[in-house]
């Protein structure tokens, strides 16, 4: 990676866009890929398309989403401070005591989340797990009408943090799950410009609210737009090298110790065997996870889309997920940005999907 590459990646994480409100992201990952790529373009539901030879065959989608775990506002009280639900899968733990960065409509507003103090609360109360509906936000307003002024019922948020770089190439950040999905397909769609694959048609896709896509997304209307012979999907999946993790259901994965590869679920067997044979001939380390069920990603959506698409998923560990401070090694998003270019480039257009 060069320094210009991780600077696109600093500002997408760093840029506030929760499920239903990808905008802000949307348009730095939109500004970047278009000075590789042939053309770019945004849909009805936000997903964002760059496009490469795309009068080739056969046509691969490259998706990674966008979005984040955040917070709405659903109310605002007498004396101003706010109320609010999350946006997807909270432990209600990481949220106490932490900033958050509200999107207002004069621009963002800065609060943070209040808890009573443990020297006030209940003995039979203390070993009880707190709940969203136990917290409010506190802007430093003094009543509601000042509050209004600022926020409306409704407006999103996300936690106030930026990206850190640690030692041995890894990076802390909110919204690495699954943003840096987005920064991978734009990433091997910029080393395809650079070395074009001679067939395929390659569509890289920053897909829209997948952290509550119970129908399928922007991951499905995006495939249903592009209509895709193939996809590859660009997640995360949770890494088991912290102190107590369960590796005997979940797998040895470790940050910096390669990609990982889905089978079964939602996966094709055709195009997971593509992907094991372009990871060999590249040198990619890899572990395999077993997904004998759903696999949670835009794989599920994508896979069942249409006709149905034959897909492929392509994890990057990632330790502390949904939570201010999710990890993850660079060296394992260069070679999935690398993973994806091998396998656009070795397509070709009578290369058979339907499984034998």
């Amino acid at each position: 990676m060069t320094m210009a590459t991780v600077g696109f990646l600093k500002r997408l994480l760093d840029t506030p866009g929760p499920s239903g409100f990808e905008q802000l992201p949307a348009r730095v990952w939109r500004d970047e890929v278009k000075t590789f790529a042939d053309d770019v373009r945004a849909d009805v539901h936000g997903n964002s398309i760059a496009t490469l030879n795309p009068k080739g065959k056969p046509r691969l989608m490259l998706a990674g989403h966008i979005d984040e775990i955040g917070v709405q506002i659903t109310h605002i009280d007498d004396d101003g401070y706010l109320y609010f639900s999350g946006i997807g899968g909270w432990d209600s733990q990481v949220l106490v005591g932490q900033r958050v960065v509200l999107l207002g409509r004069g621009g963002p507003v800065r609060g943070v989340i209040g808890k009573k103090a443990v020297h006030v609360i209940k003995k039979d109360d203390l070993d009880r797990v707190t709940k969203i509906t136990d917290l409010w936000i506190d802007i430093g307003a003094e009543n509601r009408d000042e509050a209004a002024e600022r926020i409306r019922v409704g407006d999103p948020g996300v936690l106030d943090t930026t990206v850190l770089e640690y030692p041995h190439g890894r990076i802390v950040s909110r919204s690495i799950d699954n943003r840096i999905g987005a920064y991978v397909v734009a990433e091997a769609l910029r080393r395809l410009a650079a070395d074009r694959p001679k067939h395929a048609a390659v569509f890289s896709v920053a897909t829209t609210r997948e952290e509550i896509a119970w129908s399928g997304g922007g991951a499905r209307t995006s495939a249903t737009g592009i209509d895709p012979d193939v996809a590859l999907v660009v997640d995360v999946t949770h890494a088991t090298d912290y102190p107590g993790a369960e590796k005997k259901h979940a797998g040895d994965h470790r940050l910096g110790g390669g990609l990982v590869l889905t089978r079964g679920s939602s996966v094709s067997p055709v195009v997971y065997d593509l992907l094991v044979e372009c990871a060999e001939q590249r040198e990619i380390p890899f572990t395999v996870h077993a997904s004998p069920r759903d696999t949670g990603t835009d794989a599920d959506a994508i896979f069942n889309a249409l006709r149905g698409i034959p897909t492929g998923l392509i994890s990057v560990p990632n330790r502390y997920m949904h939570s201010p401070n999710e990890m993850v090694a660079l060296e394992d998003l260069d070679r999935a940005a690398e993973l994806l270019a091998a396998f656009a480039r070795k397509l070709e257009p009578a290369t058979d999907f339907i499984p034998r």
